[in-house]
């Protein structure tokens, strides 16, 4: 069991990634029709934090694993999804699994943190059976953020830098569709999430995000001047102007 500190941390995490689902479930159905996903794939989910996504795949009668660095976000998806989820904490880099046992493997925001996203996916390749698939659903490309007004081009400026800090590598996008080639997947395909320019955030969700930025960035930026942006930020959503997009990937392939 979490304790109440861990608990609450795992919340929030689950949130973020809930909310994170919802952008890419279009992108997320298309590679599912596209790959053949049916009834009883035996899948595995590289990356899986707190399991919102392999939870919504065995909810449509897939066999899912999740994978996950994080103890605690193994232990919440325990907790929260106990009728569905299966899972283990371990590294994706060295999967403890043998060659050649899932019918589908994929990840979700998850190559842009590992230090080597190569070997990530040869490891998800490995344990690929031969003509089982594998899905990369979501990378972005911060470095090709666009805000709008232009005086708001700064949160994607530090927003970037404060992942880079993390360890992200905030370009890992474009380098999707080379990284899958490289793999030695077969019949490659990516595409680009589309954005809706006129979509304004709810209410939560926004004070979701500027809760992040504002964690991202403590003892880097001054409290006055995020709250100064943050202020402007909201004016230009409520007055229609607001562009936020960030370029994200996603791709698939299959293993010969």
């Amino acid at each position: 069991m979490l304790n109440q500190d861990d608990l609450t941390a795992n919340q929030k995490t689950h949130r973020r990634f809930l909310e994170q689902a919802t952008w890419t479930r279009a992108a997320r159905d298309y590679v599912l029709k596209n790959v053949g996903c049916v009834p009883g794939a035996r899948l595995l989910e590289v990356g899986c934090g707190e399991g919102v996504i392999s939870a919504e795949l065995a909810g449509r009668g897939a066999a899912v694993h999740g994978l996950d660095l994080r103890l605690n976000a193994i232990k919440f998806a325990r907790q929260t999804y106990a009728r569905t989820f299966q899972g283990v904490t371990a590294d994706g880099l060295a999967l403890p699994y043998p060659d050649d046992c899932f019918d589908g493997v994929f990840c979700h925001f998850l190559l842009l943190w590992l230090p080597d996203p190569l070997a990530g996916l040869l490891e998800m390749k490995r344990v690929l059976r031969p003509g089982g698939w594998l899905a990369v659903l979501a990378e972005p490309d911060y470095d090709g953020r666009i805000d709008y007004p232009p005086e708001l081009a700064e949160i994607g400026r530090w927003q970037a830098k404060a992942l880079a800090r993390q360890g992200a590598d905030v370009a890992l996008g474009r380098k999707l569709s080379g990284l899958l080639h490289k793999a030695g997947l077969a019949q490659v395909k990516t595409a680009l999430l589309g954005g809706e320019w006129q979509a304004s955030p709810s209410q939560e969700s926004w004070q979701n995000e500027w809760d992040t930025l504002t964690a991202d960035l403590a003892g880097w930026v001054t409290d006055e001047e995020l709250a100064r942006l943050k202020n402007r930020d909201a004016l230009a959503w409520n007055n229609g102007q607001r562009v936020l997009y960030v370029p994200t990937f996603f791709g698939w392939g299959w293993k010969s």
